[in-house]
């Protein structure tokens, strides 16, 4: 492990129950990133989505992706302190439902980075099946 969840919250400012990455794996710096987040049962958004069938929402797992980019951009030393928001979200694609006692891995590989904005592919796996595949925006604030 690269980074535990107290590490991750120096580098984000994302904190419970919002923050939806648990630790990363591997980094390269402004580059890619693959990171972990493990989905228990007890997670707040499972008493309504759905009871009796509990599944992950596709919005917080294109949520994690975007906080593992965020890690991997903000912490480069030019990032440092700001914040990345979603600037835009584009061919998002759900092939696996994620539901508790899954482990989901995030991959983010991060394109085209500029002054005021980064792009990137992320995807998100439950062991080695796709669980969603989308291209993300950042833009720096």
């Amino acid at each position: 492990m690269l980074m535990n969840k107290e590490q991750i919250k120096e580098v984000i400012p994302h904190r419970e129950p919002f923050l939806l990455v648990d630790q990363v794996e591997e980094m390269e710096v402004g580059r890619s990133i693959v990171a972990t987040k493990f989905v228990t049962e007890d997670e707040y958004y499972f008493k309504g989505h759905f009871p009796g069938q509990p599944i992950m929402p596709g919005v917080l797992i294109v949520e994690s992706l975007a906080q593992a980019g965020a890690i991997a951009l903000l912490s480069m030393p030019e990032h440092k302190g700001k914040l990345a928001v979603f600037g835009a979200i584009k061919n998002a694609r759900f092939k696996k439902q994620v539901v508790p006692g899954d482990t989901l891995t995030l991959n983010v590989t991060l394109d085209r980075l500029r002054s005021s904005t980064g792009t990137g592919i992320a995807e998100a796996y439950v062991g080695d099946v796709l669980a969603c595949k989308c291209e993300i925006m950042f833009a720096f604030s």
